[in-house]
């Protein structure tokens, strides 16, 4: 067994992935041995798809409330006791394939560079081109290389660093990630977005009402991140919290209200125009088309309004002492 083998396992959750799971359980396999899945009441015969592949298995108990929070850190107590020498956490949601030169990329930058908690790499969507909605999520998934704030579901993490914050927090229903990251950055540690291939993603999202979905649950992320601390030095997530409350209430009910005294102040909502073509032309470094960086720019500025959703239904859910549900999209 090599080092690497020896020091890196992975953690791999879903519900339901079907096919999917099985594709991503296998790309694993080329450079992972240890390999823990956490499912989450699938129906479809998940657990034994990977019990064949030779995968620990892990079933959540469903009278608790799931969320990938919980089920990541389920999976990582499981890998600390079957395997006790691991120092690296390959986490991978089950819709997504790993590439086959990811996780040395990204064992040999995390144990290089010990001031690092998390490396994350390029994360795209399978098939882009089947709707505007996936190639959307393959837009979002084109991060900047460097220094980051956060990593997504997909990145290989230090044991020691997520031993330090105690893992995920198993509240959160969306945005644990970056929460966690928060937390990690907090004490110092550091987190890398490397220029490398890392996972093909499947969001199978063909519909307006999906996207309206994980937009709303986007929101409810931005909230829940901004209640925990956003009060902070960092002030987290203020900006996006703000940003959606101006846009899709404050501006909007002033121009409404400064019409009704003057019809020309309606023109005022032509500032929206103005906000789609702003993002088209910073959309440019990521070698967009124009067409697709129209598509990013209306879906940013219009996704306030689901966003705002989510904002109103975390906190109405947090004054009265309500448990948020999961606001799933497939």
């Amino acid at each position: 067994m090599s080092t690497m083998q020896e020091k890196v396992a992975a953690v791999v959750i879903g519900r339901n992935e079907g096919d999917r799971l099985i594709r991503c359980l296998s790309s694993l396999s080329h450079s992972i041995e240890h390999i823990v899945y956490v499912d989450s009441g699938s129906t479809d015969g998940s657990v034994e798809s990977a019990e064949k592949l030779g995968v620990s298995v892990v079933t959540l108990d469903m009278m608790q409330p799931f969320t990938a929070a919980r089920a990541r850190n389920a999976g990582a107590e499981k890998i600390c006791q079957l395997f006790p020498d691991t120092e690296y956490i390959q986490f991978v949601d089950g819709d997504c394939e790993v590439d086959l030169t990811w996780v040395d990329k990204a064992y040999t930058f995390l144990n290089k560079h010990a001031a690092y908690a998390v490396v994350c790499g390029r994360r795209r969507e399978r098939f882009p081109e089947e709707s505007i909605f996936n190639l959307l999520c393959d837009i979002e998934w084109d991060s900047p290389v460097g220094d980051a704030l956060s990593c997504g579901g997909d990145a290989l993490i230090r044991i020691d660093a997520f031993r330090s914050v105690s893992g995920f927090n198993d509240a959160l229903i969306a945005g644990e990630e970056p929460e966690m990251c928060y937390r990690m950055r907090q004490n110092n540690w550091k987190i890398k977005r490397i220029d490398a291939e890392m996972t093909l993603h499947d969001a199978a999202m063909t519909q307006l009402g999906q996207w309206w979905k994980r937009a709303k649950r986007a929101g409810y992320a931005f909230a829940n991140n901004f209640q925990l601390h956003g009060r902070d030095s960092e002030h987290f997530k203020r900006r996006e919290m703000m940003s959606i409350i101006w846009w899709a209430l404050v501006f909007p009910i002033l121009v409404v209200i400064l019409s009704l005294y003057d019809a020309v102040f309606s023109s005022l909502f032509l500032l929206y125009i103005v906000q789609i073509f702003k993002i088209v032309l910073s959309a440019n470094y990521k070698g967009l088309t124009i067409r697709q960086a129209l598509y990013y720019g209306v879906s940013t500025v219009c996704a306030k309004w689901p966003q705002l959703m989510g904002i109103l239904s975390f906190w109405g859910n947090h004054i009265k002492g309500r448990k948020g549900r999961l606001i799933e999209y497939k």
